[in-house]
């Protein structure tokens, strides 16, 4: 066993410097938001703010990360600095080599800490964004001081790339710090069609990834698995192995058997997403398998009610839920912010939506499937990491928001 010692993410300095210790065997390292660094009576980083049951973790790991799902309770992913080490080499090879860095998210999630271990295996310092809310304006003025003689790499989450788009079309030199990218990794949540075709339009590089903190991040790039990541499905579930696999969840056996498991000597993790492979290979995600509703005796995936909603004007970010109904059980709901509608007007909004609802064929989409009910928000309900609250959506929608 060997110490863990909790790093507030807002330290950059300390947390690589920690980082680097971790993966060369020091202790572990969890780093956290600063709002959270400090314990019941103030204390900060060490065994006094932490459960005593969480002060040591097994000699392989070399990272924790919590997860907030929106969907689920926080887990705490243990990963090794073989799992993280894979991870980052495999994302170099899949771009063509190592790179300078740009850090546009914290290091207490893993999409944060890897630009941090893939710095750290680069031998190049990782440029931040300044600190506070992400602008575009912040993400251009960073660009523009990193190295010119390497290639330069980022990540980020739909939002943020979201905000770089808005941000290009007003300011060239937004356009061009997002041009100036080799890749733009970009994962977290599905990314819309319509806001990879704006990034692309604009000269940006996007790589679409799939992967969690129990994958050590993006595993699956453009949809297809990095250099020696195992990709399957299971009577619809997509399950991963590998190499970059995490140990597991902290202080969590059980929870940990669920979601890993052994067959015939390999290792997989049951991601709990819904997904299919295409005709080309390339996975495709159609939502999560706790996402699937019965709607009049037919199931019902929302993530593909969602992608088909997302297919239209004005509805690029929209957030997709079950919604309660008194004949079909559950239908589902959409919610969308109000400022996506700008100069469409409400008959035209009205018009796209119905066009799912009564259309012969609906996207694809069955009878059970069609959205019953329109949402127009001021503001997403999001959490920390960017993510739609879907628990929050579901809440206003049912309030009759």
């Amino acid at each position: 066993m060997k110490p863990l010692h909790r790093v507030p993410s807002g330290e950059l300095s300390r947390l690589r410097s920690a980082l680097a210790a971790a993966l060369d065997g020091g202790p572990a390292v969890w780093p956290v938001a600063d709002a959270d660094a400090a314990g019941p009576a103030g204390a900060r980083d060490e065994a006094s703010a932490v459960d005593p049951a969480l002060r040591e973790v097994a000699d392989e790991v070399a990272l924790v990360v919590e997860t907030s799902g929106s969907t689920a309770a926080p887990k705490r992913v243990a990963l090794s600095a073989d799992a993280l080490v894979a991870s980052a080499e495999a994302t170099h090879d899949a771009l063509g080599g190592q790179g300078q860095w740009l850090l546009a998210l914290p290091g207490h999630y893993i999409a944060g800490a890897q630009v941090l271990v893939r710095s750290f295996l680069a031998g190049l310092d990782p440029v931040p964004v300044p600190d506070g809310p992400f602008t575009a304006a912040g993400f251009a003025a960073a660009a523009a001081t990193m190295l010119p003689e390497v290639p330069h790499y980022a990540s980020l989450v739909p939002v943020q790339l979201a905000r770089l788009v808005e941000g290009a079309d007003r300011d060239p030199f937004v356009a061009a710090a997002l041009r100036s990218f080799d890749a733009v990794l970009v994962g977290g949540q599905a990314l819309g069609a319509e806001l990879a075709e704006r990034a692309e339009a604009l000269g940006a590089r996007i790589v679409r990834t799939y992967g969690s903190s129990e994958t050590a991040g993006g595993c699956v790039y453009d949809g297809r698995p990095l250099d020696g990541v195992r990709l399957r499905i299971v009577d619809g579930e997509v399950q991963l192995g590998g190499p970059t696999l995490a140990s597991g969840y902290l202080g969590d056996p059980e929870r940990t058997a669920r979601a890993f498991l052994i067959e015939r000597g390999e290792r997989w993790y049951r991601t709990g997403d819904l997904g299919e492979l295409t005709a080309e290979g390339r996975l495709r995600i159609r939502g999560r398998a706790d996402d699937v509703i019965v709607s009049g005796g037919v199931k019902v995936a929302l993530g593909e009610v969602e992608r088909a909603v997302r297919g239209l004007p004005g509805f690029a970010e929209a957030v997709v839920v079950a919604v309660a109904d008194a004949e079909w059980g559950e239908r589902p709901g959409v919610a969308v912010e109000a400022a996506a509608f700008a100069g469409l007007g409400d008959d035209a909004v009205q018009r796209q939506l119905a066009a799912i609802a009564s259309a012969d064929d609906a996207a694809g989409l069955p009878p059970a499937g069609r959205p019953v009910r329109l949402a127009a928000l001021q503001a997403m309900p999001r959490l920390d990491s960017g993510k739609p609250d879907r628990k929050a959506v579901a809440a206003l929608l049912a309030a009759g928001a």
